[in-house]
């Protein structure tokens, strides 16, 4: 008897490095015309994640995100669209991140590997008493900031935890309480089963269809993405990326260049990316841009966060922002605000095609946070700081 023939998998798309970084930008909602009828809550399903940070220089980090992709929207629209009516979760996933209420049930493997470790760095001298006295009180008394559950930090250092802030953020780690809501910044703690809709709170999923869905939203919100790539978007572990890739959903292609194998969306493929690109400044924190490797890989474009490099040996600035315009990284510029002036304290730019790019951005920033000015403080070319003065001048009178 003679055995079947074996059936080989077809072949795998091969894509440009240019179809690569259009995907990726029409992916992550900057290539096409943006749904402002789904407004800030459309932006954040559509990427999956918002990355959470202090730092607040032009904005928040997570203003910024759908400033970028809608433009001015008001920013206390961007507070109120994140934090009522319930649409939205603070948890793990690249980093502190906001996420769609619709994800909760896809983190119950973190929620149940935190429940195994017992802690994550802080420890509890009585745990048990502890978070039973923090669960009473807010079944008693509603939704609370660690303030007033009587926590926060003993000392002046982030570490410094008391036993209640401890005791608090394990009860979160592990699912027992929620945030869906800051209140001057602070985090505002309710019980899960009152602040999460029952159909998703008791829907458990195992490990592996966690990391499965996961992996799926990872894919479609980066639109091709290598196994690294798609680990580092809600930080996975490489062997948990392969377990559960030939189930996602996403179909293998290859990427001139890139030199390893790589997965795309395929309802991305289906529909070449066409439309208007954003001109804009981006968050270092934005999805877009936060892992660097894959920055590097697909713009050529090298950034680092120097906010916590000692001044001296800064060379872009304390936050710089990539400059994103015409699908490309065409530069940075680290903004500041002086009174009702944006100062662009320090500017590097990719030759002239860079300078009105850069000015047009700077000025829709500059508007959009209620300054009515920009000022250039320094830039490493000297001729392009003068066009850029010039330009920004051009604007300035313009819009008077």
């Amino acid at each position: 008897m003679t055995a079947a023939p074996r059936t080989q998998p077809p072949p795998a798309t091969t894509l440009s490095q240019d179809d690569a970084r259009r995907l990726a930008l029409r992916a992550q909602g900057l290539l096409g015309a943006p749904d402002r009828r789904a407004g800030v809550r459309g932006v954040l399903r559509h990427l999956g994640a918002v990355q959470l940070d202090t730092i607040s220089v032009l904005a928040r980090s997570h203003e910024l995100v759908p400033y970028a992709r809608l433009g001015a929207v008001g920013r206390d629209a961007v507070d109120a669209a994140y934090w009522t009516g319930g649409h939205s979760f603070e948890y793990w996933s690249h980093a502190a991140c906001l996420l769609p209420i619709g994800e909760w049930p896809h983190f119950a493997f973190r929620r149940r590997a935190y429940r195994a470790k017992g802690h994550r760095w802080h420890i509890m001298a009585d745990a048990e008493r502890s978070c039973a006295a923090v669960l009473d009180r807010l079944k008693a008394d509603g939704p609370l900031t660690t303030t007033e559950l009587g926590g926060g930090r003993k000392g002046g250092e982030w570490w410094d935890w008391s036993e209640t802030k401890i005791a608090v953020e394990f009860l979160l780690d592990t699912g027992q309480v929620v945030c869906t809501e800051r209140r001057g910044w602070k985090r505002v703690y309710d019980l899960a089963e009152r602040a999460v809709p029952d159909a998703l709170l008791h829907d458990d999923l195992d490990d592996a269809e966690c990391l499965r869905r996961l992996v799926a939203q990872a894919g479609a919100a980066m639109g091709v993405a290598t196994r690294a790539d798609l680990a580092d978007y809600h930080r996975l572990k490489g062997e948990q990326v392969d377990a559960v890739i030939e189930g996602s959903g996403l179909v293998p292609v290859e990427v001139e260049g890139w030199g390893k194998p790589a997965w795309a969306d395929p309802a991305a493929l289906a529909a070449p990316p066409r439309g208007r690109h954003r001109t804009t400044l981006l968050s270092p924190f934005d999805s877009l841009v936060w892992d660097r490797p894959r920055t590097e890989r697909i713009f050529g474009f090298t950034h680092r966060l120097e906010a916590y490099v000692p001044r001296p040996k800064r060379i872009h600035g304390y936050f710089a922002m990539p400059l994103l315009s015409g699908g490309r990284l065409m530069g940075r510029a680290d903004p500041a605000r002086e009174g009702t002036a944006l100062v662009a304290r320090q500017v590097s730019m990719r030759g002239a095609k860079a300078v009105r790019p850069m000015a047009q951005a700077l000025h829709e920033a500059a508007a959009w946070v209620g300054c009515d000015s920009v000022r250039l403080e320094r830039c490493d070319d000297a001729k392009l700081a003068e066009a850029l003065r010039a330009e920004l001048t051009h604007m300035s009178d313009q819009a008077d």
